[in-house]
Parts: structure tokens; sequence; C-alpha cells
């Protein structure tokens, strides 16, 4: 099961430039980068609608809604910046750039949840080891960029 979920976040992370990269394409087709984010996220939420009917599953918005916070229902929003931001970004910067510039928020910003233990990551404390990757890191997105 392991090697699944290893697969699993190996293969999402390829289509994060192969994405960036068909919708910086469209974006020139439908006039710009909030369009291509548009069709990106209406074509995405038709992909689900369709494996939920497949499924059977059934969404229940209205207990949900009533009974979660709102900040539960903003993570779209963060979705829609982040392929709006990779359609400016890969043909103007690259697709490595943008990955490694990319994947370097999205590991300190996990480290940082991980440290606090915010929004159900286990507490995993920042210590040197977390330190020097982040240095490694840091240092791979500069030979990436320059």
């Amino acid at each position: 099961m392991q090697y699944i979920l290893l697969a699993l976040a190996l293969t999402a992370g390829m289509f994060m430039p192969v994405q960036a990269g068909i919708n910086s394409r469209l974006a020139g087709m439908v006039d710009g980068a909030l369009p291509a984010a548009f069709v990106s996220f209406l074509v995405g939420t038709l992909a689900l609608a369709a494996i939920l009917a497949v499924t059977g599953q059934g969404v229940p918005f209205a207990a949900a809604l009533k009974a979660s916070p709102w900040w539960y229902w903003v993570g779209g929003t963060m979705g829609a910046f982040f392929v709006t931001a990779t359609v400016i970004l890969a043909p103007r910067i690259g697709g490595g750039a943008m990955i490694a510039l990319t994947l370097a928020g999205q590991v300190a910003a996990s480290m940082a949840l991980d440290h606090f233990g915010l929004l159900g990551f286990p507490h995993i404390a920042f210590d040197g080891k977390r330190l020097a990757g982040s240095i490694l890191l840091l240092a791979g997105v500069y030979l990436i960029r320059y």
C-alpha cells in the first residue's frame, strides 16, 4: 500500500508541470490566464462530478456547510491562485524554475504546518535535518533557475 501512495504522490507531482503547460497554451486561445484557469477548474469540476455520479457518492453540502467553519471552504481559492500563477509563470520562467519555486513554497509551508501541528497535520518538529533539507532545496532552486 505504501508504494501505491508513493506512486500516487509522484504521479501528482508529474502532472503539475504538464497541467501548467496545457493551461498556458489554453491561455493563448481563451485570452488570458484567468479564463484558462476557469476552464481548467470547470473541466476538473465536471470530471469530479462524473466520478461522484459513477461511484454513487453524494456531497452533503447543506449539512457540512452548517457544521464547519467558513475557512474550510476556501481551499479552492488557493487552488485557483496556484493554477492561475502557473499559467502565468510557465511560459515566462520555464517549467523547471516554476516547479522548483512552487515546490520550495510547498515545502516551507508544509514544514510550518508540521512544526505547529496545524490543520490536522501531525506534529513534526523543525530540526537540523529539516533545516539542512531546506537549505539544499533552496540551493537546488537556485541551480535550476540560474
